[in-house]
């Protein structure tokens, strides 16, 4: 908000999340009043029983991107879904090829009635390269790999990855001490839980969005419904929704930190934080 305001930037949420109507607590969503005036893009665009996929992101997200730069102003790509930020930043294939929800829980019933190694077998058939790549307990790139493959014909291996930057950008993220990081999830998800994310999951299942919905798969849903459906207590649903987000912590600074131009900042203080963005940014202008 600080780098917006100074600037003159426009947000463009990069959270697999924020796109979904109703998914507010559970996501942390800013409010109207916490946006402070600043435009943001890419925030409630999807209804909570829909898709939406990294492909998707970019062919909504790519000409804001250009439209936010053709009026003058500074694109700033915000949120912790690595997969959307590098949609923005590198041109990419992703296989080419759009999700096919049919297609593909036709496959994750295959993992859940014969099992991950079987999945895995059948891609091996098909794409020896990709299989060799995926461990068979990694079901969701496994289908879509196997997706892939239905659709068009082609294999995932075959696919040109490539990554080509799209213009010159700076990327920046915070180094909280492991200890720091952890008891501020922690923190989180206790805040979360007092704010009513049990409530908000009840309703969005009585609005009729599915518990195998793709929004509901999201860290702190999945595991509320795990909760509704009496499979554990109040207590062990925070301590799950906890060790979840710690790991998801883990796995996103391992993706940043592979992210060209990443500048780590110290969070002490965030002021000055915003100051050493603004004065790498000018600097490189």
């Amino acid at each position: 908000m600080e780098c917006a305001k100074r600037l003159g930037g426009e947000i463009i949420s990069c959270d697999a999340l924020l796109v979904y109507r109703g998914l507010n607590i559970g996501t942390a969503k800013p409010t109207f009043e916490e946006r402070g005036g600043i435009v943001h893009h890419m925030i409630d665009v999807v209804e909570p029983n829909e898709n939406f996929s990294v492909s998707d992101f970019e062919r909504a997200a790519l000409p804001l991107v250009e439209e936010i730069s053709a009026r003058g102003n500074v694109p700033i790509l915000c949120g912790g879904t690595g997969f959307y930020v590098k949609s923005l930043l590198f041109s990419h294939g992703y296989g080419n090829a759009a999700a096919d929800r049919t297609v593909r829980e036709k496959y994750e019933e295959i993992a859940l009635r014969e099992g991950n190694a079987r999945l895995h077998a059948m891609l091996r058939a098909v794409d020896p390269a990709s299989a060799e790549k995926l461990h068979e307990n990694d079901v969701k790139r496994v289908v879509r790999a196997l997706e892939i493959y239905e659709l068009t014909g082609a294999k995932k291996s075959e696919q040109c990855d490539e990554e080509l930057p799209r213009c010159e950008y700076e990327a920046f993220c915070f180094d909280y001490p492991r200890q720091t990081l952890y008891q501020r999830i922690d923190a989180r998800v206790d805040q979360m839980l007092a704010a009513g994310l049990t409530e908000e999951v009840e309703g969005l299942l009585a609005r009729g969005v599915g518990e195998n919905a793709q929004c509901m798969q999201g860290i702190g849903y999945k595991e509320v419904v795990g909760f509704l459906k009496n499979e554990y207590s109040h207590s062990t649903m925070s301590d799950i929704i906890k060790q979840n987000t710690r790991r998801y912590a883990k796995r996103q600074l391992t993706f940043f930190k592979k992210l060209p131009n990443l500048h780590m900042l110290q969070p002490q203080a965030i002021q000055d934080a915003a100051r050493e963005v603004i004065n790498i940014y000018d600097g490189d202008r």
